[in-house]
């Protein structure tokens, strides 16, 4: 049987969560108001439009990370009425989607967190004048062994 306790664990995770993606979205608008300003000074480059590009969906995804944040609090608003009522399934099945929803929130920030080291990445490629280096890339170049010059070959 859910309890009011068991709904209560969501309140303080969910409370977290949507004052983490507000500060993410005060942070999205000060680079979209700055990246506005360079647009404005005429230096209409190609890594500009693709930030901006960047921009855009990584907007979108903030609003649907905020959208599952406040259904999964109001699910769980929901739940903790429907044990006030001593609605068992009411309680269940809403705190059930406090949850996905609560997950699918977090999916969203997962995936606009990728695409925020892309647009980093962009700015990086932009200063060296050389391609991103990849993963896979850095974690050979980091483990292959070390070739030693000074020994020499003692046959």
């Amino acid at each position: 049987m859910i309890t009011y306790g068991t709904a209560a664990l969501l309140f303080p995770a969910i409370s977290l969560i949507m004052l983490a993606y507000t500060n993410r979205f005060l942070a999205l608008a000060a680079l979209v108001r700055s990246l506005h300003a360079k647009y404005l000074d005429h230096n209409k480059t190609g890594i500009i439009h693709g930030q901006i590009g960047n921009l855009r969906f990584r907007l979108k995804l903030l609003r649907h990370m905020q959208t599952m944040g406040v259904l999964s609090f109001m699910a769980c608003i929901v739940c903790m009425y429907g044990i006030y009522l001593d609605r068992v399934l009411v309680a269940e099945i809403s705190f059930a989607m406090s949850l996905l929803f609560f997950i699918v929130s977090l999916v969203f920030s997962f995936i606009e967190i990728q695409f925020s080291n892309k647009a980093l990445e962009l700015e990086l490629g932009d200063m060296e004048e050389q391609p991103a280096p990849s993963l896979v890339g850095y974690l050979k170049k980091r483990f292959e062994p070390k070739k030693r010059s000074h020994i020499k070959d003692k046959r």
